[in-house]
């Protein structure tokens, strides 16, 4: 006949080795990945989403970066105009900044002053441009995804955007399913 000590102690083996295949579970499903949302478009925070990404994809994180919402100006390049946009798609897109070069600040934007000084400081202390700063990223395999949702909403076309090699456009299931499997995940 068992005694209640060798009941618990057989109890704690058991609740140990549960705990055991839980923690061995959570490991193999979280990546060497950073996912982080990108909402704001407002320069310093892409600037601060570009900086951290790159200091991740140096020290051979995978980056993913998913941008949805304010965050679609900083993707648009200025060369490319879409056709055939109804008339709110065509407000949107005069209204919103159109590239990474005509984002304002989120503070002291001082009628655009406030970027054009941040560039300046960025050049003066050798800090990569934005531009330098996406290069780069492209190097370094940085997966950038579009908000499919976000983009319909604010009337964007797939034929707007940058030419990015790791660009894909998706939903935000899609960057759920990332940021479950990464390690850490961000929200800018």
């Amino acid at each position: 006949m068992e005694t209640s000590q060798e009941i618990t102690m057989q109890e704690l083996q058991t609740q140990l080795e549960a705990l055991k295949k839980k923690v061995g579970k959570l490991e193999k499903g979280r990546k060497d990945q950073l996912s982080m949302a990108v909402v704001s478009g407002d320069f310093d925070k892409i600037l601060a989403t570009m900086v951290i990404s790159l200091a991740a994809a140096a020290m051979d994180t995978q980056v993913k970066l998913f941008f949805s919402f304010w965050s679609l100006s900083a993707l648009r390049d200025p060369k490319k105009t879409p056709k055939g946009k109804d008339f709110i798609s065509k407000m949107f897109g005069m209204m919103l900044p159109k590239g990474k070069n005509q984002l304002k600040l989120s503070n002291m934007n001082m009628a655009g002053m406030g970027p054009m000084m941040i560039k300046m400081l960025m050049k003066k202390k050798n800090v990569l441009s934005l531009h330098e700063m996406f290069n780069q990223a492209a190097e370094l395999g940085i997966e950038i995804t579009i908000c499919e949702m976000s983009m319909d909403l604010m009337g964007f076309k797939k034929e707007e955007f940058i030419d990015y090699p790791h660009l894909r456009y998706a939903g935000a299931a899609t960057f759920v399913a990332d940021a479950g499997e990464s390690a850490v995940q961000l929200f800018i």
